[in-house]
Order: C-alpha cells, then sequence, then structure tokens
C-alpha cells in the first residue's frame, strides 16, 4: 500500500481514538497514539493477515475461531495502549463500528486490556513484559511446525524494565528467530516520568545488539520510514529483529504531545473538539493530496 493511503488510514483511525476514548471516558491515549502508525503500518502495509479468515458465529455476528494457520502474529506486549490496537481492528474488518462504540459500557467484550473474546486478538496480554516470551512461543512453533508466518511484537519502553524481558531476548538469540520481530514504542515517557528518571534504557541498540538481535532505529511518527524499514527486514538471516521506534507521546494531538499526564488522561468535551477538529484538517489535505 502506498504511503499516503496509510498516512490517511492512520489519521482516520487516530480520529476514532480520539472519539471512542472520549466516549468510554477512559484509555491510555497518549501511548495509543504513540503506536499508531506502526500498528497501521502492520495491518494494512506489512501483514499477512485478513479477516475473512475468521470462522463467524452468524447469531453474533462476533467471529469465534482463527482458521488460516499461515496468518501472521501481533501481540500487543504494551497491552494498555488496547484502544489503538481496537481502532485498527475496526477500519481492518475484524470488528463492527457498534462493537467498537460499547468500549467503557457494562457487558462489552472490550476491556481496557486485550482479550482473545476479542475478533482478531490472539492471546490475552497488558502484564508487562510477557508478550515478548508469548511472541517467541509463536514463533518457535512456526519453525518447528514449518509455517511462514511471522510474529510482532509491540512493547512499551516503560516496559523494558522487566527482566523477564532479557530472559526472551536471549531465546530467541538462541533459536535463531529471525521470523520474530519485537518493536519497542520509545516515546520516552512512562506513568512515572521520563524512562530515563525512572529506570535508564540507553543504549537500547547496544544492549539488544550484545543479545544477539538484528536492531534498526526508525522514526516511528514517520510513515515512510516505518515502511522503509519493515520493507527492509531480512526474515533470512538467522537473527530475531527489533525496531526502535522513537515515537511522541500523544502524536498528532499537539496539546497532548510530549506531556507525561497524557499517558491515561481523559480528554472533556472540548478538548476532543479540538483533537477532532486538528485531526480532520490533515484528513482532508491527504484527500485533497489524493485527488
Amino acid at each position: 500500500m502506498k504511503t499516503n493511503e496509510l498516512k490517511l488510514i492512520a489519521e482516520k483511525n487516530r480520529k476514532r481514538l480520539v472519539e471512542v476514548v472520549y466516549q468510554a471516558k477512559a484509555g491510555h491515549i497518549g501511548g495509543d497514539l504513540s503506536c499508531l502508525n506502526v500498528m497501521t503500518a502492520l495491518y494494512f502495509h506489512v501483514m499477512n493477515i485478513d479477516h475473512s479468515s475468521l470462522n463467524i458465529n452468524h447469531s453474533s455476528d462476533i467471529p469465534t475461531k482463527v482458521q488460516w494457520s499461515n496468518r501472521d502474529r501481533f501481540v500487543l506486549s504494551k497491552g494498555h495502549c488496547v484502544e489503538a490496537l481496537y481502532v485498527t481492528l475496526e477500519a481492518k474488518g475484524f470488528l463492527k463500528p457498534e462493537i467498537l462504540d460499547t468500549l467503557g459500557q457494562f457487558g462489552s467484550i472490550l476491556s481496557g486490556h486485550p482479550t482473545i473474546e476479542v475478533p482478531g486478538i490472539e492471546v490475552n496480554s497488558g502484564a508487562l513484559g510477557h508478550g515478548l516470551s508469548i511472541g517467541i512461543g509463536m514463533a518457535l512453533a512456526a519453525k518447528m511446525d514449518q509455517k511462514a508466518y511471522h510474529t510482532y511484537v509491540l512493547m512499551g519502553d516503560g516496559e523494558q524494565g522487566e527482566g523477564s524481558i532479557y530472559e526472551a531476548a536471549m531465546a530467541a538469540n538462541r533459536y535463531h528467530l529471525d521470523n520474530l520481530v519485537a518493536i519497542i514504542d520509545r516515546n520516552h515517557l512512562q506513568i512515572s516520568g521520563n524512562t530515563e528518571d525512572v529506570m535508564p534504557l540507553d543504549s537500547i541498540r547496544e544492549r539488544w545488539t550484545a543479545f544477539g538481535w538484528d536492531v534498526v532505529e526508525m522514526n516511528g511518527d514517520s510513515m515512510e520510514d516505518i515502511v522503509k524499514t519493515f520493507d527492509a527486514i531480512d526474515y533470512q538471516n538467522g537473527k530475531p529483529h527489533l525496531l526502535i521506534s522513537y515515537t511522541t507521546k500523544g502524536y498528532g494531538v499537539s496539546f497532548m504531545e510530549g506531556i507525561a499526564k497524557w499517558h491515561h488522561g481523559v480528554l472533556n468535551a472540548e478538548q476532543c473538539e479540538a483533537a477532532v477538529k486538528e485531526i480532520e484538517e490533515r484528513i482532508n489535505g491527504l484527500l485533497t493530496n489524493k485527488e
């Protein structure tokens, strides 16, 4: 898919995200916005995945079983940013709008973290530090079963303080999982402040290279750089892949960008209106250029 098409999808997803988080009166909107471009690129450009591979329960129109064994897998390890995943799944056709509109309501299948009740979600996640280990299991299974699918794991940078991640990193190198791609959403902010004040991470590149990973840095705010980076991955080099995605917390909503309080801030009506207006201006610009 062309970069401008991906930008347009991302902006439409961004608008939808702001609206559903406002409506639900809950969500981790800052981290949602920082990883939304990467998630859009994964689902609409990178991953070999299709909602038509699901078995539909026609009594409820909720897919209950994934049948296509060769689909690419995605694990949202930073599960608190599930709202970004929900809007992406809706845009991809996994979720109907009326289901997403139930976010935050009693009885909804949509929780504050990913669960397998939701169409298109592979695994329950959100206990930080677990997603990479799960992804390694999926990637190792593909090797053992001689399957062609790839596994993608999106982690937060605050999550890098979890020791289980580094045990997993060693295992991925041991088993030469070149069919595994881990992404760190490097927005430098976590719930308690700047990551370098809470638990310094740098140099991430040197650390993961020492673990035997193929490490690449990219601008996660730039769709052009995201696409270029994913397209350049060598899935036959014998090494697991780590993409350090440098992003901005709250990206795409000017009054949220780079501000820690929006880790799980809730918008009021005036803020929601301002954010939507800002995003709509970019959508209109992209549509005009498309014409």
